[in-house]
């Protein structure tokens, strides 16, 4: 049950604003203030989402949480919160894997919790992923070589970050960078967040801050319309390189100890 109403006439008050106030600030008709707050019609997906970030709160706090003197909002940065997540269902009740193509990529940020908005998404399923909930995204780019860019990630949806483990690839969704794909360098800290790292060298590895993360997925499989290449027989000049390189490594641990 929605908690709209009463939560936005406490807010309200608590901010010391009149319903003219409110809604000049918000960009709306004082009317449509008051028939939020008495519960006689609820407002749209984006205003609602501009009167959660009016009042620096999340959309599942404002709709379901009974916010009063005794609520207390709980920690943005804690990787164990509780996050909703919108999914779609098949007429047998199992959950869809939802595509989000790289076109949909940047409207994926705005619509994520938005039931109507996921909905709309392309979705499929794969017999080998029946327990969990998983998600698709396209990936564009070559700082993931060998993976080409066009390739479909499916990954698992990690609801507690500190499960995240070092040297694994995933979906990383976040405010400043969208949709991308990469290998994390180390186990989520609070305080930083997470290291991302490319498998193409050619990209240096950057920090994402934990307060710029919406979402985490761990990848489980990959689409892609290109066969792979088998690998080419190593030569003689490769397989001395390969020695050489061996005897060096050696001669270091040796020399160290």
């Amino acid at each position: 049950m929605s908690n709209i109403a009463s939560n936005l006439k406490f807010l309200r008050k608590k901010k010391g604003l009149t319903q003219q106030q409110f809604a000049d600030a918000l960009s709306i008709k004082r009317a449509s203030v008051g028939a939020y707050e008495e519960d006689r019609a609820e407002p749209k997906y984006e205003l609602l989402k501009k009167i959660a970030e009016f009042y620096e709160l999340t959309m599942d706090e404002l709709t379901h949480e009974v916010i009063d003197d005794k609520w207390r909002p709980t920690p943005k940065s804690n990787a164990s919160n509780l996050r909703v997540l919108s999914v779609t269902v098949d007429s047998d009740n199992r959950e869809n894997i939802e595509l989000v193509p790289v076109k949909a990529s940047a409207g994926y940020l705005n619509g994520y919790g938005d039931p109507e908005y996921v909905a709309e998404l392309p979705k499929f399923s794969l017999p080998m992923f029946t327990q969990g909930t998983y998600r698709a995204f396209e990936i564009k780019g070559d700082s993931m070589l060998p993976l080409p860019s066009g390739s479909i990630i499916v990954g698992e949806y990690v609801e507690d970050w500190h499960d995240i483990k070092p040297n694994q690839t995933y979906v990383i969704v976040s405010r400043e960078d969208g949709v991308v794909y990469k290998r994390v360098a180390f186990k989520f800290k609070e305080d930083k967040g997470l290291k991302l790292v490319s498998d193409n060298k050619t990209y240096e590895p950057y920090w994402v801050e934990a307060s710029d993360i919406i979402e985490v997925w761990r990848a489980k499989a990959f689409i892609s319309t290109v066969i792979p290449e088998p690998s080419p027989e190593p030569t003689m000049e490769t397989l001395t390189n390969m020695m050489a390189q061996m005897q060096k490594t050696i001669n270091a641990v040796v020399d160290n100890k």
